[in-house]
């Protein structure tokens, strides 16, 4: 079905762009993963822009849910309008000022969630093109839109900055393309949809063309996988803006086996080095300019496809090094870094080849745990779990899980999402490690402690179908509760609420609202305890005094003689407090 055209480039031309990008990602994604030779040839190219644009599209889908949730405040409020008439204008294609995100908010939200989601080296470039498209058109958003001039600059200035972002840009890979993309928009008369057709042009044929300008594509008999990537992205770019999508692009597509015995195997390391680095290292790290500057430098030194996006505090760092520890010690130097991810280039690759190492055998069973705080992460894996961190505001993409799933090594797994937001991403994960022939059970945790009482009665030494049960049965006998600040005001189950109150939810609606935090979670946990209850589980965020938990403790004990109490440190975890009753 063909897809509704964007007059301008607006806030909803942004959210479908994202959306339509992730969907064709999403078909492309194994042909991209199977020309993948160049800096690496890991074959995952396709997957790690992917995941870099499902969390840009996660990203700019909150922008959109938050402003829906003002405007139903408003609306309490006034009690005269209609929430659905003023979100959307259907006959301009465009959101209304004050029923929608600005232009400025959704190309923010997709620059950031590009940013925190970015993944391996053309992910992460893929992120500061977004950045710097995002630039411009924020700046020149005023009026809620831009048109094709804005585009224009916009495709300019973030293949610029993507070149600057890269330590040592190469051509023939998708900054040749960025490249291409801005040149041909700029000769482009007329508005977004005939900018965004002429990129796309011209970014393919600088595509078809990189084979010509990089030796180990051509002996591969492929084109450029990252350029392959963007073409994909600019084609439902064109879509946005005209409502139907190019045509398939033709481009020599040799399948490369990655890890065997092609071509390319043992040819795809950074040019002139056939051994290269050993490691893949990438993290998010909160750091001034001048320390990042610094940061280039000593990583430069350290290894080689060093890229460094992002900008106004954070940042994402992706480097090949043999050293993993020192660049990370790198970043620590620098600032904060966080989701540091580390990955070993495996038996057969570019970096490998050679080297024999027998496959480490698969263990039976597993459980994949994700988790809002390092406390709890540290608990899950020392009760045996693999842990996927989600910090506040940053929830795991599905490929993410995916790797979990890989990591655990086992042929059976037990997946605890521990979040309801994420039911739909860890169903999307299970299925793809089903494919891979690992037999997985999700368990449909909505809160950390509901996994933490899963977990508690995981027995591996049982049939896999009786220990999801099990599992699946404590989960659900623990009823679960947060206390948070509340960010903005909100229409909730308990009232409206202002920014900066206590709210207490239960089951995962607003019950009570409140100033103190202690006085909120008592009220919270006289109310779960009045259905009864043997053991109540107390998780402390790192900015929850220690008092809030002695308190509740010293509550149950005088009050509830026949229930047990334990508290745990859940670190950055989001929520200033996680309660669960058995």
């Amino acid at each position: 079905m063909a897809q509704v055209p964007q007059r301008f480039f607006d806030a909803l031309a942004v959210r479908t762009w994202c959306g339509l990008s992730l969907r064709a990602l999403g078909r492309a994604r194994e042909e991209i993963d199977a020309i993948n030779v160049y800096p690496v040839a890991d074959g995952d190219t396709g997957t790690n822009l992917y995941l870099t644009v499902e969390s840009a599209f996660a990203a700019v889908e909150a922008v959109f849910a938050a402003h829906e949730v003002d405007g139903a405040v408003r609306d309490a409020g006034e009690g005269a309008r209609d929430v659905d008439e003023d979100t959307v204008n259907a006959d301009e294609g465009a959101l209304k000022a004050d029923g929608g995100p600005s232009l400025a908010d959704a190309v923010g939200a997709m620059a950031h969630g590009a940013l925190i989601g970015a993944r391996g080296n053309s992910g992460t470039i893929l992120a500061q093109l977004l950045r710097g498209m995002a630039q411009v058109l924020a700046a020149r958003g005023d009026s809620g839109h831009t048109e094709g001039a804005g585009l224009r600059l916009a495709l300019r200035h973030a293949a610029a900055s993507a070149r600057q972002a890269v330590a040592h840009p190469v051509e023939g890979t998708v900054l040749t393309v960025a490249s291409a993309a801005a040149d041909a928009a700029e000769e482009a008369e007329g508005g977004c949809a005939e900018v965004a057709r002429a990129a796309y042009e011209g970014a393919r044929a600088a595509l078809v063309a990189t084979p010509g300008q990089l030796p180990v594509l051509e002996r591969a008999g492929v084109v450029d996988a990252g350029g392959h990537g963007l073409v994909t992205v600019l084609a439902a770019l064109v879509e946005t803006f005209t409502g139907r999508a190019p045509g398939p692009v033709a481009v020599p597509h040799a399948r490369v086996e990655h890890g065997g015995e092609g071509p390319a195997a043992g040819e795809c390391a950074t040019e002139g080095d056939e051994s290269g680095p050993a490691f893949e290292v990438i993290y998010l790290l909160e750091a001034e300019d001048v320390a990042v500057a610094r940061l280039r430098q000593r990583l430069d030194a350290l290894g080689d496809s060093l890229v460094v996006v992002g900008g106004d505090g954070l940042w994402n760092v992706h480097v090949h090094v043999d050293d993993a520890g020192a660049a990370v010690e790198a970043g620590v130097e620098a600032g904060r870094p966080y989701r540091i991810r580390i990955t070993h280039f495996g038996h057969g690759d570019a970096h490998t080849a050679g080297t024999e190492r027998p496959p480490r055998e698969r263990t039976q069973r597993a459980v994949v745990a994700v988790v809002p705080g390092e406390g709890l992460a540290e608990l899950c894996t020392e009760a045996g779990a693999t842990t996927v961190l989600a910090r506040p505001g940053e929830p795991p993409a599905s490929g993410e899980l995916v790797q979990a799933v890989r990591r655990a090594h086992a042929r059976e797994v037990v997946l605890l999402p521990n979040d309801a937001e994420l039911r739909h991403t860890a169903a999307a994960a299970a299925e793809q490690a089903r494919t891979e022939g690992i037999r997985v059970a999700l368990i449909p945790t909505r809160s950390a402690v509901q996994g933490i009482a899963a977990l508690a009665v995981h027995e591996p030494e049982r049939r896999f179908d009786e220990d999801v049960v099990a599992m699946t049965s404590a989960a659900g006998a623990t009823r679960h509760a947060e206390v948070t600040v509340a960010e903005r005001q909100s229409w909730t189950t308990a009232g409206i609420c202002q920014a900066g109150d206590v709210l207490g939810l239960i089951d995962g609606d607003v019950a009570v609202i409140g100033a103190d935090v202690s006085e909120v979670a008592a009220t919270v946990l006289d109310r779960m305890l009045s259905a009864g209850g043997e053991l109540v589980t107390l998780v402390l965020g790192d900015e929850a005094p220690q008092a809030v938990a002695d308190r509740l403790e010293a509550r149950v004990r005088d009050a509830y003689l026949a229930v047990d109490t334990v508290v745990y440190r859940g670190g950055r975890q989001g929520a200033l407090l996680l309660v669960g009753v058995e």
